[in-house]
């Protein structure tokens, strides 16, 4: 049995460990002074695009962007979820084949449900 999970058990501990130094590097690196802890003017400067901003730096985006990151994020689950389901279809049976339905039944109130909402009509 240890023989089975003695993988699991070591990248769990690596996972860990990763997830642990990593916040604590910085703390590390800066009391060594590796790293200079004075703000400085350069330091508080803008570096998106490298201009000041004219007019106003507070922009709204129009809320139907969402609508469409949600649909595409739903469209990239079908395929992830389809896919292993179509290679392994002899070997599910009538269990999987319900699944699948099940979720597309899912799947398809979820896109009448955009559609009436009028999600998918771009303005």
């Amino acid at each position: 049995m240890l023989d089975q999970f003695g993988y699991v058990g070591i990248l769990l501990l690596i996972a860990t460990g990763v997830t642990v130094l990593i916040p604590i590097l910085p703390m590390l690196f800066k009391a060594l002074g590796l790293i200079p802890g004075k703000k400085t003017a350069a330091k508080l400067v803008q570096y998106e695009s490298g201009m000041q901003t004219i007019g106003k730096t507070w922009v709204q985006f129009n809320f139907r962007y969402y609508y469409f990151a949600v649909l595409f994020v739903l469209l990239d689950m079908l395929t992830i979820f389809l896919y292993p389901w179509a290679v392994n279809i002899k070997d599910l049976g009538v269990g999987g084949l319900v699944a699948v339905g099940i979720f597309l039944v899912i799947l398809a109130v979820g896109y009448i449900y955009a559609w009436r909402k009028g999600a998918l009509q771009w303005k």
